[in-house]
Parts: C-alpha cells; structure tokens; sequence
C-alpha cells in the first residue's frame, strides 16, 4: 500500500489557521468558469508529496483547478489552485499543495472557512473560439502558464471533480479538512492541454515535475461551497483518524 511520507509539521508551517472547522453557510458562486487540466507527474517523489493519512495515485497526477467567478460575497474572483491526485481511504481525494487569488477579501474568508493555503496574486484566463490560455502571476512571476485547444463539447456526466484535502491548524491539532465542492454544470468542454511555464516551489513544492498531458475541460457552471463534514488527522490513515464536525 503506498502511503504519503511528507514531513506534517513542514506543511503545517504554511497551513492557514481555521478557528471553527464547519466552514458556516454555503456559499454559491452562480455561473463561473471552471477549468481542469490534468498531468502526469514525475514518479521519484510521489509519497514526499502528501501526509501519511493520504495514499499516492499510481500514476501520480497534478490538478490544477481554475474558478473565475463573476459575483460572491466577497465580489468577483479568481482562484487557482495546484493539487496533488490521492486517495483519502477508498476515495479519490485531491491534496492541496496551494492556491493563489486575485481578490484578498476572497483570500481571507477561503482560509479561514474552507482551509485553503493561499497568496494573492493574478489570473488571467482568457477564452478564444479555438482555445484557453490561463496565467497565474505571483509576485510579478509566471508562476503557471497553460493553453488549451481544440475544445469539442463534452456531457457533463462524463466530467468529475475531485474533493479537496486542505491542510489547516486547528484547535484540534493539524488537520485534513476535506472540502467538497457541488458543481451545477450548464455547459462543458474538453480540449488538448499544453504546458507553457510551471513553478512548482512558488507554489509551495519544488517535488512536482509535470511530465505527460492527461486530459483538460472547461465548464461553465455554478459552485457551491458547502460546510465542512469531515475532517482527518493527516497522520494515520482514514478509516482511524476521520472526525465527523458537528
């Protein structure tokens, strides 16, 4: 069984501070963007990437999940995130390594409700009839540059978001906080994925090396984001360390 080596109290260093674990009221974001693309990743440190409460994919595999979201109670964002594919028990889970976000009110309140790492800085996204070129900038850097062409529609049952594990401190301890997005798609696509530019240090783990394009889709879609139910100790394995929140 392959299971997560990374050092807790190193990713604890960066994890934001949630004083109450439920996250409070949903909170929908009606018609954003959505973009997936998924890559292969370098397989030498595959376990370094993730705590042990979590099991690597085989083959391991980089998320990089984009919300451009027109309206909210914060006003109008954008958030990217990197994430690592794992397992969280039998479940497909996706480790948070971090975000960025162009808006610090949307920044503040995603920390502190849903456990998200996050920076701010820039996303540009921007949509072609024939592609999407999205750029994340961090302290006047690229830090992440991706296009993606030749889009062909795709049903929206054949598309599937993973929930997040996001590392926090709580009153607990360290904890996994597993938030668990609902998505109400109205339209989708799929397209070819090319990586243009990646910093995977700036983004909070030099360990991910993206080798081998996987898959990439753009939906348009409302998000909600609900209240926290679980979280887990992210130093024994699921089916030991799961807390219900109540």
């Amino acid at each position: 069984m392959l299971i997560g080596t990374a050092n807790i109290d190193e990713l604890a260093a960066r994890a934001p501070v949630m004083e109450a674990v439920d996250g409070g009221e949903a909170v929908v974001c009606k018609q954003a963007d959505v973009l997936q693309v998924l890559y292969e990743i370098a397989t030498p440190h595959r376990d370094a990437m993730l705590p042990p409460a979590l099991h690597p994919a085989d083959p391991p595999i980089v998320t990089w999940l984009f919300y451009r979201c027109p309206a909210s109670p914060w006003g109008s964002f954008a958030m990217a995130q990197t994430r690592i594919e794992c397992r969280s028990g039998l479940r497909l889970r996706a480790f948070l390594v971090s975000a960025v976000v162009d808006n610090t009110a949307a920044a503040a309140a995603l920390g502190q409700r849903w456990g998200f790492t996050v920076q701010t800085g820039r996303i540009e996204l921007q949509r072609y009839y024939d592609s999407t070129h999205v750029t994340v900038i961090s302290n006047g850097a690229a830090i992440l540059d991706i296009l993606v062409s030749d889009p062909e529609p795709l049903s929206a049952a054949d598309l599937q978001y993973v929930a997040n594990m996001n590392l926090v401190r709580t009153s607990r301890g360290v904890r996994l906080v597993q938030v668990e997005p609902r998505y109400e798609v109205h339209r989708v696509e799929r397209g070819r994925p090319r990586l243009l530019a990646f910093n995977g240090a700036a983004w909070g783990d030099g360990h991910v090396e993206p080798v081998y394009p996987v898959s990439a889709s753009l939906a348009v879609a409302d998000i909600t984001l609900p209240r926290i139910r679980f979280v887990c100790r992210p130093d024994v394995l699921a089916f030991d360390g799961t807390e219900v929140v109540r």
